[in-house]
């Protein structure tokens, strides 16, 4: 069933209902640019609401929470929220470019091509109109003339009855009748051929010409269903290809609260804020009726002046746990802030001093690369003189030997109050680096001998006491065994990994740092952190 033949005298339903189809058409890409719009505007949100709750690098919160597996989950989520924003804004640029620009462009073409049938059967039926008013004429002509014959014949026929009429008037009035009926005959003749060729034209106009017009609207008309029935399924489809990417975000969301260890964040807690000091002693009795020397409860066993003095309590009162509030002024915020991070806690000290010593060492390091860059470069200057002047690069090797001086000052001076803080580093050991004429620096070991050794790694040479105390000195007996409650991975230099519930040998106690020296069955050795064993010492 086609339109040309179930629908051949509907033309205007016919224009009308491709007309609608084509307003269908604009409509949907209306309707999937808004949705684009929200789909734009909503990946907007979420990138600012992931910006806004993301902590900026060098934030005062940052440093304190990052080590916690909670903030760090959360970051986690924040950057997934800001990847599922990207995947929201690729199904907004897909939907505008394979349905929107896509439809708008093939509902252009419609609209041509229906302009054109439509143009085509207008054309056919003006030319059938046209033979219809040839024919009409025709047959107006064809009737008048019959008639003007007929009362032609009539008057010729009276005239010869008339006795009264001459001869000549009945010749000429059967003359005149003759004539009338000739041309009457002719018009006959006429009219039915203008009749022939409109039935022809007719024929034509509706058994051929209008079907195939019909025919092709109907054939547009499926090709714009079945375009517009694949812009659905793109709409579904676009947004279907990236669900696996979204599906990821949403399980590394997921990940991220799994990650999440309440013990390890305790224990970070623990290794942040731990001050090293050991709690106070008992107060002493002050027998002031026997006239006993005012002694204040410093002096009591196992209480440390560090606590009073750190947080600036004169020392005849008593250490609180629990501070009282007071209203904030800069004195009273924080203590002063020393170079040597007098100011903070035995622990915190140390901690401090270390990582102090770790950037100075890789700065130092980065200066003594310079420097053997810069000599490098001088050799070949001396060799090849039309490659540049070595004599310019001199106040740049003056300027890195002079920064090598200052950070060689500066580690000694570092590795002396890690000495006097009482952190595992008061032996540490830098190999000295001299520089020859050239810039370049030449590495010496202990005994005086050249080396070509390159520097070692600033981290490495922080902690190069652990490995020599493992080389130098014997085996020493274990005084005990732990079990660790925790896995911890040893990444750092001197210390040694561990998984959970493993057995280690016991070779030296917590110093107060934090930190107790254990030993494998295999003889490897190395520091693990105290809180995440139990420890059994032999009795």
């Amino acid at each position: 069933m086609d339109w040309g033949t179930e629908l051949w005298d509907q033309y205007d339903i016919i224009e009308k209902h491709t007309q609608s189809g084509l307003e269908l058409v604009e409509k949907y890409v209306k309707f999937v640019k808004e949705r684009t719009e929200i789909e734009q505007n909503y990946a907007k949100q979420l990138r600012n609401l992931s910006k806004k709750y993301n902590l900026k690098r060098g934030s005062k919160d940052e440093p304190e929470c990052s080590r916690f597996s909670s903030y760090q989950s959360f970051l986690d989520i924040l950057n997934e929220m800001n990847d599922y924003a990207g995947q929201r804004e690729l199904i907004a640029e897909n939907m505008m470019m394979n349905i929107c620009i896509d439809l708008t462009k093939y509902l252009q073409e419609l609209k041509q091509e229906r302009k054109t049938y439509l143009s085509e059967a207008k054309k056919a039926q003006q030319s059938l109109e046209s033979t219809y008013k040839q024919l009409d004429s025709s047959k107006k002509r064809f009737e008048r003339e019959w008639r003007e014959a007929e009362r032609a014949a009539q008057y010729a026929e009276k005239t010869d009855q008339d006795i009264n009429a001459t001869k000549a008037d009945v010749e000429k009035a059967k003359q005149q009748a003759h004539m009338r009926a000739h041309v009457a005959e002719e018009c006959k003749n006429d009219y039915a051929a203008q009749l022939q060729k409109y039935n022809k034209e007719q024929n034509q106009f509706y058994f051929n010409d209008m079907p195939l017009i019909f025919n092709k609207l109907q054939d547009m008309d499926e090709r714009r269903v079945r375009k517009l029935a694949q812009g659905y399924i793109l709409f579904s489809d676009t947004e279907k290809h990236v669900m696996p990417i979204i599906g990821k975000c949403l399980e590394g969301i997921t990940k991220a609260g799994t990650n999440v260890n309440e013990r390890n964040d305790s224990m970070a807690v623990i290794e942040q804020n731990k001050s090293g000091f050991e709690r106070p002693g008992d107060v002493e009795f002050e027998d002031y009726s026997q006239g006993i020397n005012r002694a204040s409860s410093d002096s009591s066993l196992g209480t440390p002046k560090g606590p009073m003095d750190l947080l600036g309590k004169n020392r005849s009162k008593n250490f609180w746990l629990f501070s009282k509030k007071s209203k904030f002024t800069p004195e009273r915020s924080m203590p002063t802030v020393t170079e040597d991070f007098a100011h903070l806690p035995p622990e915190q000290r140390r901690k401090r001093l270390q990582q102090k010593l770790e950037e100075i060492a890789k700065e130092l390091q980065k200066e003594v690369d310079q420097s053997e860059a810069l000599g490098k470069m001088k050799d070949v200057y001396e060799k090849n003189p039309q490659m540049g002047d070595p004599a310019s690069l001199a106040s740049q090797i003056s300027q890195t030997s002079q920064n090598i001086e200052r950070l060689r000052g500066e580690l000694n001076k570092y590795e002396t109050w890690l000495a006097e803080a009482g952190g595992r580093g008061e032996t540490l050991r830098y190999r000295s680096h001299t520089f020859n004429n050239n810039g370049a620096h030449d590495v010496y070991s202990p005994d005086g001998a050249h080396s070509d050794e390159s520097t070692p790694d600033a981290s490495q040479a922080i902690y190069a006491e652990f490995d020599d105390d493992f080389e130098e000195e014997e085996l020493t007996a274990p005084i005990g065994k732990c079990t660790a409650m925790y896995n911890f991975p040893g990444a750092s230099e001197g210390t040694i990994s561990m998984q959970e519930g493993e057995v280690l040998a016991v070779v030296e106690e917590d110093k107060g740092d934090g930190w107790t020296r254990v030993r494998r069955n295999n003889g490897d050795e190395g520091y693990i952190p105290t809180s995440y064993v139990t420890i059994t010492l032999n009795k």
